[in-house]
């Protein structure tokens, strides 16, 4: 036994306790946090702006602090950005987390020096939650692999700025330096299959104990080394025992996965965001992930159904109830204020808060009122893989057709990659078809009405996603596939590299 794998026990035993609380003592954890946060700030532009010396309580901060999203916050970030400061949190930023955002272009995250400990402290302590309930340290001797963005990072005005998955690296405590993988030298790169390539010759031959990465990135990871080498990744890697997930929901990912391992394997589900470590799988045997309420950040939860509305419901953790669709807000120790970060969660326990993430705020269809949402689609996929089992899904993503080519009627169109094609299409496509019609009753009075056909499957070639996402300077690191999209631009995106694929 190593001297990681010693001391692992004790302490995630002391990790563990610390996050029992009780409901009271996590609503005092979240004033708590509102208060501080509040007072820190209060002399910033944005504290000015907004009188947060009048805020008392949270009735107050509702009234006098509206919900923000990236576009509205912008004029106050493009002010820190150009290296002023004292404009959302005093000083400046300590980084600056860059993300490709769908719809705003590149987007500017704060990180200040109150917030980074979190973003380390929420990954370490999802690990040091799996060690104490499953006992298993020996994977902390073995190397251990992060799929992540590049460390370099550049100079906004004196702050460094780079994807999170970067800056983070810069923390990786100094104990696990010794086994951590890749080089930094090859982690510097940015060509992302040029990455991909030198990854796979440093790590084929290693111990590897723990693979940590967004799972399309992962399994390209494992598609070469099978590839390369001709074995299972668990053959390749016996001491392979932990896989750390976050960024999309892995459960449309989880066979294929598997399947390329070729045997069980712990699986640790996490939920990072540039605007701060949100939630970890605290437990395997519950469903959902650990809401971490004692983290720097203050949340809200706005009901999707009122979200768009004039005046949209905002709700404190203690007011929430279980199985209803919100908007996550947040408050943060880097002066993010009533931050909508985009995503959308449902609560599966309320003690502990446990949530599930079911999607994208704006990423929904409803070209005809119908409002389908990614928990839902992923639902049916997950139905029909069941009906289906021998079905292995790459990716998957849903968008209207609006205007059909020879009378058919409007519809949805899933663009699917297949690993491993159904062998009964028509069953699988009825499936999917039938389980959107139980979960969505628009959908459902649509297709009885005529006004839509049922869905429409549309098989894409290999690697049309990897393809598409290249074409965008989105491949690796932490860019996602949306799952969904009220219009057709990835879709037709898409469609192009097919046609191109089968004119070559």
């Amino acid at each position: 036994m190593g001297i990681r794998s010693f001391f692992a026990k004790p302490f995630a035993r002391w990790v563990v306790n610390k996050y029992r609380l009780n409901p009271s003592e996590v609503h005092d954890r979240q004033m708590f946090w509102l208060k501080s946060n509040l007072n820190k700030a209060k002399s910033t532009l944005f504290g000015r702006a907004y009188g947060f010396e009048k805020i008392k309580n949270y009735t107050d901060y509702k009234s006098r602090v509206p919900i923000f999203d990236y576009e509205e916050l912008r004029p106050y970030i493009e002010e820190a950005v150009a290296g002023k400061s004292n404009i959302l949190w005093p000083g400046k930023p300590a980084y600056f987390a860059k993300t490709s955002g769908t719809t705003s272009g590149a987007k500017y995250i704060p990180i200040s020096t109150e917030s980074m400990p979190f973003h380390i402290a929420g990954a370490r302590d999802a690990l040091l939650h799996y060690v104490y309930h499953s006992g298993n340290t020996a994977f902390l001797d073995r190397k251990l692999i992060f799929l992540s963005g590049s460390p370099t990072l550049e100079s906004k005005n004196g702050i460094p700025t780079g994807r999170l998955s970067g800056i983070v690296n810069h923390h990786v405590p100094s104990y696990l330096r010794t086994n951590q993988l890749p080089s930094y030298e090859t982690n510097c790169l940015e060509d992302w299959e040029e990455k991909l390539s030198q990854i796979v010759r440093e790590t084929k031959d290693q111990r590897m104990g723990l693979i940590s990465g967004i799972p399309p990135w992962v399994q390209m990871y494992f598609d070469r080394l099978e590839a390369e080498t001709g074995k299972k990744i668990g053959d390749l890697f016996p001491d392979f025992q932990v896989f750390v997930t976050g960024g999309v929901n892995f459960n449309p990912y989880r066979e294929k996965i598997i399947e390329s391992i070729g045997r069980g394997i712990d699986v640790v589900e996490t939920y990072p965001a540039s605007e701060g470590f949100i939630a970890f799988q605290d437990s395997t045997g519950e469903e959902g992930l650990l809401l971490l309420v004692d983290a720097g950040i203050f949340y809200e939860f706005v009901p999707t159904d009122t979200y768009f509305s004039e005046k949209p419901t905002r709700l404190c953790l203690s007011e929430v109830k279980l199985w209803v669709n919100y908007a996550l807000l947040m408050t943060t120790n880097a002066g993010l204020w009533a931050y909508s970060i985009g995503d959308t969660v449902k609560f599966v326990s309320l003690n502990p808060y446990r949530i599930v993430v079911t999607g994208r705020i704006k990423h929904f269809i409803s070209a005809f009122g119908e409002h389908v949402i990614a928990e839902e689609v992923e639902h049916a996929m997950r139905e029909a893989i069941a009906i289906c089992p021998e079905t292995k899904i790459v990716e998957f993503t849903v968008a209207p057709q609006v205007n059909p080519q020879n009378g058919f009627l409007p519809h949805h169109e899933w663009l699917i990659e297949f690993d491993v094609m159904p062998e009964n299409l028509a069953l699988f496509k009825s499936t999917l078809d039938a389980s959107m019609q139980r979960q969505n009753i628009y959908y459902k009075d649509l297709i009885e009405g005529n006004i839509l056909q049922t869905l429409v499957i549309q098989a894409l070639e290999k690697d049309s996603f990897i393809q598409h996402m290249k074409s965008e300077g989105k491949l690796g690191g932490q860019n996602k596939v949306p799952r969904l999209s009220n219009d057709r631009t990835l879709a037709e995106g898409l469609l192009r590299i097919q046609t191109s694929s089968n004119s070559e």
